[in-house]
């Protein structure tokens, strides 16, 4: 048979493909390995920086400021709204230094000054949406870089790091709490068109863990009276369920799941920030009157 005659070889069709491996998703809708991984390489950073050098630890607050601003940026854009970061990203971190190194009245004019310079700044891009987006601006201020300085607030103390410590383990048992007790046991949803996962049964139980972290760190971290550390995890399990439900329904506004994905298993860092901006101001109201 001639070479014109001849049929190629035809090459083996190849095998099936094996799927890829199904990503652990709990019933939450979280992705466990990934979001325990974040956790542990955050928790780490943090206890890093408090045990050798307390300063430290305003980088990352820093860093988070930054990190909000953007991300809500982000979000905002998806409803057409121009968030003037630079402004804020200046400002906010001008904020948390203040409140840092010279108390809350520094605070306090640090955010109306950023206030009136982001709306300043605004100018530049016309009149129209100006209103929304000078809004949109005012509201990250106040929602980050001026509920961020809390924080900075309680590491002035003179035993900010354990203020911090305590701060971080009420927020945090509130959310394992409340995730633990409505995973296994939620049956009856708390705002179901905010939230639909989160449940009374899940309050309850960040209620209970949330107390008892209060409890445990006031009496023995900050060596308070029992009943403040009780008052602390109140307040702290309320201030938490309103800061998520808040930034819930954010997301609902403007249509996302997420804020971003760049904190794996756990979305965007707004996302795991929420109940921590919301605590930080009552939390450190009661210690520095109450503790300190």
């Amino acid at each position: 048979m001639s070479a014109a005659m001849s049929t190629p070889d035809t090459p083996p069709s190849p095998g099936p493909v094996a799927p890829a491996p199904p990503v652990r998703v709990s019933r939450a809708g979280r992705n466990l390995p990934a979001a325990i991984a974040s956790g542990v390489v955050l928790g780490a950073a943090i206890i890093t920086s408090l045990v050798f050098w307390k300063p430290a630890f305003m980088l990352i607050v820093v860093a988070a400021v930054v990190v909000a601003v953007w991300e809500l940026g982000q979000a905002f854009g998806t409803g057409n709204i121009r968030l003037v970061r630079e402004p804020i990203w200046v400002g906010g971190v001008i904020m948390v230094l203040a409140a840092y190194l010279f108390g809350a009245p520094s605070l306090v004019t640090a955010t109306a000054v950023t206030a009136l310079g982001a709306m300043l700044w605004r100018l530049r891009g016309g009149v129209a949406g100006y209103v929304m987006d000078a809004t949109a601006a005012v509201f990250t201020i106040v929602y980050v870089p001026f509920l961020g300085g809390f924080v900075a607030l309680l590491l002035a103390e003179d035993r900010g790091d354990l203020a911090i410590v305590t701060f971080i383990l009420v927020t945090i048992a509130s959310d394992i709490g409340g995730y633990a007790v409505g995973v296994l046991a939620g049956k009856h949803p708390m705002a179901p068109v905010i939230s639909p996962k989160k449940s009374w049964e899940g309050f309850a139980g960040s209620t209970v863990s949330s107390v008892l972290a209060g409890w445990l760190t006031v009496a023995y971290l900050l060596d308070g009276r029992w009943w403040v550390g009780v008052l602390v995890g109140l307040v702290a399990v309320v201030m938490a369920t309103l800061g998520d439900l808040c930034e819930s329904v954010i997301k609902r506004d403007l249509g996302i799941k997420d804020m971003s994905q760049i904190v794996p298993g756990h979305g965007g860092l707004m996302d795991r920030l929420d109940s921590l901006l919301a605590t930080a101001a009552p939390v450190w109201l009661i210690l520095h009157y109450l503790v300190f």
